[in-house]
């Protein structure tokens, strides 16, 4: 074999085992991440949050349902869904059997796009365009969803503001619909967080800068938000290729802050951005980037 032709072989042998590495491998490679964030009172204990997104779920995927469902194992205080749970019109109870123990503990979620329609085949190069037409597909029966989390006690932050008492803590919550379809409505939960919560807490799915910045601005201590994938595909030593969204690549996934501490403010506004759990079933891969579940442990900050 002449060398120009075996150049081109070789490099699509290369590219088909990385799809094969990116489809068959590491899109099940369901990985837990760990985070401290010192965001509460100086002597304070920990608490434990579980932070999942992005499950994206299909009715066959046994895998990742059992895996989500075992989470339960870890115990943590609070559990935080930050939507984009549906992957097609029969995932409902899918959904449901993997998040069920989670059910049990205190918990609060934000719906999304992927909760509210299906997803369609779609140009991924198009995602290298940030003002690309969106494309939804037919309506999910994402109230079924929302209704059975509700009545299990999480609560819906969906351009709503709540509170839970966890392990003896109170929590204030305040949350947006997707601001990637510019449905959040800040104005409804806008206003300083509760000063005498022990820690506050604002949710949204995608993480643009406009809302995180409203969130900062009335003194969340921790941000948490989905959406991005992490980038889903990933180019070692570079990072994401895209964000789907306004944050920029160094922020795409895992913990940063957003806000910086100030004079009044000791530990400014932290932000958790999942790299999720799921893909579209139009482009089921992953590359760089496994699907993931955070455990934050919220830990004092110095005294």
């Amino acid at each position: 074999m002449r060398w120009y032709t075996a150049v081109p072989t070789a490099v699509l042998a290369s590219g088909a085992a990385t799809a094969a590495y990116a489809s068959l491998y590491e899109r099940t490679r369901w990985t837990l991440r760990r985070f401290d964030v010192p965001v509460l009172a100086p002597g304070s204990a920990p608490l434990t949050v579980l932070h999942v997104s992005d499950l994206h779920m299909t009715a066959d995927q046994r895998s990742k349902q059992e895996w989500v469902a075992g989470l339960a194992d870890l115990e943590p205080d609070l559990v935080v869904n930050t939507g984009d749970n549906l992957a097609g019109a029969d995932a409902v109870p899918g959904t449901l059997r993997a998040l069920d123990p989670l059910l049990d503990r205190p918990g609060a979620f934000v719906l999304a796009s992927n909760d509210y329609y299906a997803p369609r085949p779609k140009n991924p190069l198009k995602y290298f365009f940030p003002d690309h037409k969106r494309v939804h597909g037919s309506e999910l029966p994402w109230r079924d969803l929302r209704d059975r989390m509700r009545d299990r006690g999480w609560l819906d932050l969906t351009n709503a503001a709540g509170e839970l008492v966890v392990g003896g803590r109170r929590i204030a919550f305040a949350g947006v619909d997707d601001s990637h379809l510019k449905r959040d409505r800040y104005d409804l939960v806008a206003g300083p967080a509760d000063p005498t919560a022990d820690v506050r807490i604002g949710l949204a799915h995608s993480p643009e800068p406009r809302v995180l910045d409203r969130f900062a601005a009335d003194r969340h201590d921790l941000l948490l938000c989905g959406h991005t994938h992490g980038g889903q595909l990933r180019v070692p030593f570079y990072g994401a290729l895209v964000t789907n969204c306004g944050i920029d690549r160094d922020r795409v996934r895992w913990l940063h802050r957003w806000a910086p501490p100030g004079p009044d403010r000791p530990n400014g506004t932290w932000l958790h951005v999942s790299a999720g759990l799921g893909t579209s079933p139009y482009a089921p891969y992953r590359f760089a980037c496994p699907p993931e579940a955070t455990l934050l442990t919220l830990t004092a900050r110095p005294a």
